[in-house]
């Protein structure tokens, strides 16, 4: 099996755009420093709506992906994210074309 990739989108209460981004960025950098599995790891924004972020995510095996998942600071970082959040994320799993 090949590379998985990972598209969540995420709608981020009024106000609460600059938690989420802080709270995004330094889980970013430990998975960045700490899997070597992650292969991409990007916050964007909608142009549309500054509310609405998508997650852009790419690991080089559905192994690397569970593992992501069971990092401590994955499990930490759930709380944060969860508490600004508009709703429930739509995330979508995809594999990875050749």
């Amino acid at each position: 099996m090949g590379a998985i990739g990972v598209v969540a989108t995420l709608k981020v209460q009024a106000g609460k755009e600059a938690d989420f981004e802080a709270t995004f960025k330094d889980l970013r950098d430990k998975v960045q420093a700490n899997e070597d599995g992650n292969l991409q790891y990007d916050l964007t924004r909608s142009k549309a709506d500054a509310q609405t972020y998508v997650i852009m995510e790419k690991y080089a095996s559905q192994e690397a992906l569970e593992a992501h998942g069971q990092t401590e600071y994955f499990k930490a970082a759930g709380p944060a994210l969860g508490a600004v959040l508009a709703g429930a994320p739509d995330i979508q799993y995809l594999d990875i074309l050749d």
